[in-house]
C-alpha cells in the first residue's frame, strides 16, 4: 500500500513537472517580448509586409496558405487565423527560411510575426 501510494505521488511529481515545463515553454515564447521594427527587416521583408496589407500579389504559390501553429510559438488561436508568407532569400533554390506570419485578417492582420530560421523563432514585427 505504501508503495503504491509512494508510486502515486512520484506520477504526480513527473507530471506537474511536464506541464510546468510546456507552460515555461510557451510562457517563454509568448513573454519574450522580441520585436523587430518594420525598418530593420531586410528589404525583402519589407516588400512582403507591404504586400500583404495590400492584399497581393505574392510571388510564391504558398503565399497565404493556413499556418498551423504547431510549433506553439505564437500566441494560441483558433485555426485558419495564422497566414504565412515568404519572404524570398536571395541565393536560395527554394522558398528559402524566411517568412512573415500574421493573425486576423487578410489585409488588416491584428499582428505580424518575423521568422529568419523557419518556425524555430520569431519576432513581433513593430511598424
Amino acid at each position: 500500500m505504501r508503495s503504491g501510494i509512494i508510486k502515486l505521488a512520484l506520477t504526480g511529481l513527473l507530471l506537474a513537472g511536464v506541464w510546468s515545463g510546456v507552460q515555461a515553454r510557451e510562457g517563454a515564447a509568448l513573454d519574450s517580448g522580441a520585436s523587430i521594427a518594420l525598418s530593420s527587416l531586410p528589404t525583402h521583408g519589407r516588400e512582403t509586409y507591404q504586400r500583404i496589407h495590400q492584399g497581393g500579389p505574392f510571388p510564391y504559390e504558398k503565399d497565404g496558405v493556413v499556418f498551423g501553429n504547431r510549433e506553439r510559438l505564437l500566441p494560441a488561436q483558433k485555426r485558419g487565423y495564422y497566414r504565412e508568407y515568404t519572404v524570398k532569400t536571395p541565393g536560395a533554390r527554394n522558398r528559402g527560411a524566411r517568412r512573415i506570419v500574421c493573425g486576423g485578417s487578410a489585409t488588416k492582420p491584428d499582428a505580424c510575426f518575423y521568422t529568419a530560421d523557419h518556425y524555430a523563432s520569431f519576432r513581433k514585427i513593430v511598424p
